[in-house]
């Protein structure tokens, strides 16, 4: 089977879409099937097999959900689109975000395939959708079958198009990668409880409520190290924060390549995610409890799908840094609770393995396969899958 990977966003940039495509390419491969990804790219030289990646646009940055999509707008693509599209000749064209400019609309518009569609968004509204569902419907009606990466993200996308069906296939984790006993990083394995933070420096992803809440910990727990790992727009404010409370043992790793970054996960003895809102599932997650390491949370609906209070985390309101510092205390004042709860999300990470989730996906391009022989469309389907 011959199938093209299609991305709205900047492949040169981690992000969770990026992350999510690549890792699915590896696996789709693995199960013998030929795979191309279509994709902007703010950079020629991408690390990536030139040969499977068709560079498509270069990509701005626009604002979106408390957060920056690097995504090309130029609608100047459809002669070079079809050219590659009859030259492949694709077995099944899978669109992630199918709906986001220019390139998805561009490609499905082309499309004369078998065309699968993976929804990974959430937030509290959409104004694209909201205003542009006469305009996207029509698209609509070219997918064959199509996925959501959660419950949250089939609920959010549902709400503006609540005819067309997706099933749920969660995000996967490569577990031969992030796992326990690896190498930590040797200057961060001492007496110190390490709280781990892995993300985008961004607003929705509440770094500044955990400043808040470690300095709020630090007072109780001396013993205790921030680790910050990623970099983005919010990195002066951090550091300024760290500057002007005289913040002690923060670590501001900054960009850590992919190879390195499980070593950051076993250096760590909690890993904490406290985000605002508008995530539809956190892979980062899956990375810490593969790694056998618990998790403090904040009770947005993209963690809720995955994780279970008590059990491989703690959890709290968002956006409340008492709440947050509370929770870790508990975690860094109790090592049998934190080996307890690594252990059940170390167990509970393996039902998201990339190799499961690769083969639920493949299942999905065969049923597409067959709706495009017969005509149907997801949205003409009577039934409605709801496996996770």
């Amino acid at each position: 089977m011959k199938v093209g990977l299609v991305s709205p966003y900047d492949f040169a940039s981690p992000g969770g879409v990026t992350d999510h495509v690549r890792n699915l390419a590896a696996q789709l491969r693995k199960h013998g099937q030929e795979v191309r990804i279509f994709a902007p790219s703010s950079r020629a030289d991408i690390d990536f097999d030139t040969r499977e990646f068709y560079r498509i646009g270069s990509p701005i940055a626009v604002p979106a959900n408390d957060s920056v999509a690097r995504i090309t707008l130029s609608f100047h693509l459809g002669n070079r689109v079809a050219a590659i599209i009859e030259q492949e000749r694709f077995d099944v064209l899978h669109f992630h975000e199918p709906l986001m400019p220019a390139l998805p609309l561009t490609m499905l518009r082309m499309s004369t395939t078998a065309n699968v569609g993976t929804f990974h968004a959430f937030s509290r509204s959409n104004i694209g959708y909201y205003y542009g569902r006469g305009i996207l419907h029509p698209y609509l009606d070219h997918i064959h079958r199509g996925i959501a990466v959660s419950e949250p993200a089939r609920t959010f996308f549902n709400r503006y198009f609540p005819d067309f069906p997706l099933r749920v296939i969660p995000n996967g984790i490569d577990v031969n990668v992030f796992k326990p006993g690896l190498s930590p990083i040797r200057h961060l394995r001492d007496e110190n409880v390490n709280i781990l933070f892995v993300g985008r420096l961004e607003k929705r992803k509440g770094l500044g409520d955990l400043l808040r809440g470690y300095e709020f910990m630090r007072e109780r727990v001396p013993q205790s190290r921030l680790i910050i790992v990623g970099d983005g727009p919010m990195r002066g404010q951090v550091e300024s924060y760290i500057s002007r409370h005289r913040l002690p043992n923060v670590v501001l790793a900054g960009y850590v390549p992919d190879s390195v970054k499980p070593r950051y996960y076993n250096s760590a003895d909690i890993f904490c995610a406290p985000a605002t809102g508008g995530e539809s599932f956190g892979i980062v997650l899956l990375e810490a409890m593969a790694s056998g390491v618990p998790v403090v949370a904040t009770e947005v609906p993209g963690y809720m799908s995955v994780l279970e209070p008590g059990h491989d985390s703690l959890t709290v309101r968002p956006k409340s840094w008492a709440e947050l510092g509370a929770a870790l205390i508990i975690l860094a004042r109790d090592a049998e609770l934190r080996a307890r709860m690594g252990a059940y999300g170390h167990e509970k990470a393996r039902r998201y393995a990339w190799e499961a989730v690769a083969s639920r996906v493949i299942e999905v391009y065969e049923e597409a396969q067959a709706a495009a022989r017969s005509g149907s469309p997801e949205a003409e389907e009577s039934h409605v899958h709801n496996a996770v």
